[in-house]
């Protein structure tokens, strides 16, 4: 990783594959997710603190909100993590 970049990859403590539960708001489906298909945006607010995906069912792209709880779950089960400021 480059100094310089803008994103750090963090890696999950070793185990089992770590798989998270998502829903899309455009097509409400449910489904897991490995850590390879998220992302996470941390801000300098909250409403800069998201993660997204893209659905595997209809295809859209999924933004949500992320408090301090799902930053915590996201970041110690492996999605990659872009810090904006």
């Amino acid at each position: 990783m480059s100094p310089t970049s803008g994103s750090r990859k963090v890696q999950a403590a070793a185990g089992p594959p770590v798989s998270f539960k998502a829903a899309c708001s455009d097509c409400r489906a449910r489904f897991e997710l490995d850590a390879g298909a998220l992302r996470l945006v941390i801000g300098g607010s909250r409403r800069t603190t998201f993660y997204s995906f893209t659905c595997p069912a209809c295809g859209a792209s999924v933004r949500k909100p992320a408090g301090e709880r799902i930053v915590e779950l996201l970041t110690g089960g492996g999605v990659s993590t872009l810090r904006s400021v």
